[in-house]
């Protein structure tokens, strides 16, 4: 039995989990491909690319389904468990911004199709990857995944991701959509499609009689607050000392600090956010990387800050646009954060915003979006 199902039993053992027919099946698929990654010799793919012989590389698993129900929990145990070393775990739209730049870099010197080697790249540094939040954006992505993918699995990379979308959704209605059609099959073909819709939302049911907007700041809001971020991730209270921070890739090659991060939650202070020179791309890598977001210590706003009203608008709007979850303790309701001061009558659309992020219907909603574009 292998150390991933084993840890997996142990968690329902101990009531962390709940029987779920689609999560147990999900599970022992995994549980097999653990087995079968581990049994290959470390380098059996360079091995295979220098003499010719092909190696047997396990079948990888794209697991999808409505939010909350266990996908990433899945994957990161099984990553978590692996006994491999050359392994990698990403999120989805971080892995596209490296590929790219990695295309950029094999353009400039001009030796052909710079996929190949950027798949021959990646294999040498991983034979396995893990994708969390697989959603295709615009049309350069959808071209490039298809080949990019090829080049992957036939060099022997094993993949497993999740998205919110069966295979036959993605980039659904997108511009030149047909480039993407045999990415698509790709995925049905290679990888184990499996669906994770049971009937509960368990990302949901942590959240289940929380308040997600306190007022105003103060000791109570941030205790609140505190308890919110430890159900939704699981992480057990007594040890807040040690809760990870990160840094997560701004568009650009910058870094931004994340004193909070933990299983796609992010904890942020609105002066961190709103108060330093932040911009556009700044909160689109925020929005893209988490899929709830915690924010304390949002001011009464005037017209003498005028810069951290604005700069709060486009922070909102790249959450709701990605459908992120937002908890908040702020010295006021939404339609009463900016009474007065530049942009003042235009931020009713942002406090509108905010009061339909608290809807029952938008925390239904799954994180990510697909412009067609």
């Amino acid at each position: 039995m292998s150390i991933f199902y084993q840890r997996y039993q142990a968690l329902m053992a101990q009531g962390e989990l709940q029987p779920d027919a689609d999560q147990e099946a999900c599970a022992q698929r995994l549980a097999c491909l653990q087995e079968e990654l581990e049994a290959m010799r470390p380098r059996e793919g360079l091995l295979w690319r220098r003499f010719g012989k092909k190696p047997a590389v396990p079948k990888g698993v794209y697991m999808w389904g409505g939010v909350g129900r266990g996908k990433t929990m899945l994957m990161d145990l099984f990553y978590d468990n692996l006994a491999i070393k050359r392994k990698k775990r990403a999120h989805f739209h971080e892995f596209v911004l490296d590929v790219h730049a990695r295309i950029r870099d094999e353009r400039k010197k001009e030796l052909g199709d710079p996929i190949l080697p950027v798949a021959a790249a990646l294999a040498n540094e991983a034979r396995f990857l893990a994708f969390d939040e697989m959603v295709v954006n615009n049309s350069a992505d959808a071209m490039i995944m298809s080949r990019l993918f090829t080049g992957l699995i036939e060099v022997g990379v094993t993949i497993i991701t999740t998205s919110n979308r069966p295979p036959d959704d993605l980039y659904k209605d997108g511009l030149n959509r047909e480039h993407f059609l045999p990415f698509i099959e790709l995925l049905k073909t290679r990888l184990d499609v499996i669906s994770l819709n049971g009937p509960t939302d368990y990302r949901r049911e942590r959240l289940g009689g929380v308040d997600l907007w306190h007022v105003p700041n103060g000791e109570t809001a941030t205790q609140a607050l505190s308890e919110a971020f430890f159900r939704l991730t699981d992480y057990p209270p007594e040890d807040r000392e040690h809760v990870p921070s990160a840094e997560i890739e701004v568009q650009g090659g910058r870094k931004l600090t994340v004193s909070k991060s933990l299983k796609g939650v992010g904890v942020f202070s609105f002066k961190r956010l709103c108060a330093e020179a932040r911009g556009a791309q700044d909160y689109l890598a925020i929005a893209r990387h988490y899929h709830s977001v915690l924010i304390v210590g949002i001011p009464l706003l005037s017209k003498e800050n005028r810069n951290e009203a604005a700069r709060f608008v486009t922070l909102i709007d790249a959450l709701y646009e990605y459908k992120v979850k937002l908890l908040a303790a702020a010295d006021a309701d939404p339609d009463a954060l900016y009474p007065e001061g530049d942009g003042s009558f235009e931020f009713a659309r942002t406090a509108s915003r905010l009061i339909e992020m608290q809807s029952d219907e938008y925390l239904a909603l799954g994180h990510g979006s697909e412009s067609k574009t």
